[in-house]
C-alpha cells in the first residue's frame, strides 16, 4: 500500500490538509498526518486538527510521498523545522513525490529543491525564488514535485496525486464518487 505523510503546524491551512487527507484515504492510500510535537493543531482558520501521530514519529517511517500544506503561520513554522527542510531534501534525494501548495512551496524552494524546476504557488510565495520557474496554472507538475496555488485547488491537487500513486482508474473513481 502508497503512504502519505502530511505534516502540519500551527497555523496550517486546513482546507488543504484535509482535503489531501481525505481524497488520498478515499482511494485507499495510507495519508498520515504529523504535527510537529504529536499535539493539536489549530489551523489557520482556527479549525483544531488532531495529528495522527508526532512528526518524530513519522520520521521513522517510509512514505513514498510527502504533502506540505500553506497556511499562514503554518508555513512559517514548518519552514522554521529542520526535521521538515531534511524530509524534503531526503524524500527528493530518493525520487519519491514532494508536494507542496499554497504558501508552501517556497518551502521547497528554500530548500533548494525547485532551482529550475516549473512550480506554483499562492500569488507571491514564491516570487523570492528566482530560480524557479513561476507557472500560473492550477496544479504544476515537474518530476517528482507537484505544486499547487491554494484553497481552491486543493481538490484538483489532491486528485493528481491520487493519479500518481493509484492509478488513472482510482482517479476516476474517487472523482465519480465525489459528483463533481
Amino acid at each position: 500500500m502508497k503512504s502519505v505523510l502530511v505534516p502540519f503546524a500551527q497555523g496550517s491551512e486546513e482546507l488543504e490538509a484535509v482535503t489531501v487527507l481525505d481524497i488520498l484515504r478515499r482511494a485507499g492510500i495510507e495519508a498520515l498526518c504529523a504535527s510537529l510535537d504529536g499535539q493539536a493543531v489549530r489551523g489557520s482558520r482556527g479549525t483544531l486538527l488532531l495529528p495522527d501521530l508526532s512528526l518524530d514519529d513519522a520520521l521513522k517511517r517510509d512514505f513514498d510521498m510527502v504533502v506540505l500544506p500553506g497556511g499562514q503561520p503554518g508555513t512559517r513554522n514548518l519552514k522554521a523545522d529542520a526535521r521538515i527542510i531534511k524530509l524534503v531534501q531526503d524524500m527528493a534525494g530518493q525520487d519519491r513525490y514532494v508536494c507542496a501548495i499554497c504558501a508552501a512551496p517556497a518551502i521547497l524552494a528554500q530548500a533548494g529543491l525547485l532551482d529550475g524546476k516549473r512550480a506554483t504557488s499562492f500569488p507571491g510565495s514564491l516570487d523570492a525564488f528566482p530560480n524557479v520557474s513561476f507557472q500560473p496554472q492550477a496544479v504544476v507538475e515537474d518530476g517528482k514535485f507537484i505544486t499547487s496555488r491554494g484553497p481552491g485547488t486543493a481538490m484538483d491537487f489532491a486528485l493528481l496525486l491520487v493519479e500518481r500513486l493509484a492509478g488513472k482508474a482510482k482517479r476516476d473513481e474517487v472523482e465519480a464518487g465525489l459528483v463533481r
